[in-house]
């Protein structure tokens, strides 16, 4: 368990969705969050190290840029979880993944540049861990916000 103080707190629920489009994006946090921008960058750094932020990055719209995007269900051993998890997160076109009490019990969405490339990604993955997975490719999108609140 990650202990968050108040600043870190802060940091958390403004990077979710006003993360600022600036030169000196951390700078502009210090000035938001009153604190200087070496501390943010700190803060960061160990909130990353300890796993409470996975990326910071920009979320794309692949359709528009040429890719394809899926949602994936994992069928995974209740003892293998963190290893099938730690495969899945080797590769950078994995944007999350979460645990599901279900049968197939991980799930996690995947962008690629192709068609081709998802589909060596699929193939990889099903190969290493030996587990059976279900592509579920989008029909219909429907775009969901999601921001947590960290109290």
């Amino acid at each position: 368990m990650v202990q968050l103080d108040q600043i870190d707190k802060d940091i958390l629920n403004t990077i979710q969705l006003d993360f600022p489009l600036e030169t000196h994006p951390f700078e502009k946090l210090g000035e938001q969050l009153g604190i200087p921008e070496d501390d943010v960058i700190r803060r960061l750094e160990r909130l990353n190290s300890a796993g409470a932020i996975r990326r910071i990055g920009p979320i794309i719209n692949t359709k528009k840029t040429g890719g394809i995007s899926t949602l994936v269900a994992v069928k995974v051993p209740e003892q293998r979880i963190d290893e099938v998890a730690e495969a899945i997160n080797r590769y950078p076109e994995v944007s999350h993944n979460y645990l599901r009490p279900a049968e197939y019990n991980i799930w996690f969405t995947i962008s690629a540049s192709s068609d081709e490339r998802l589909m060596q990604i699929l193939d990889e993955l099903k190969a290493e861990t030996g587990c059976d997975l279900i592509n579920l490719p989008t029909k219909r999108l429907f775009k969901i916000g999601v921001k947590f609140n960290i109290r």
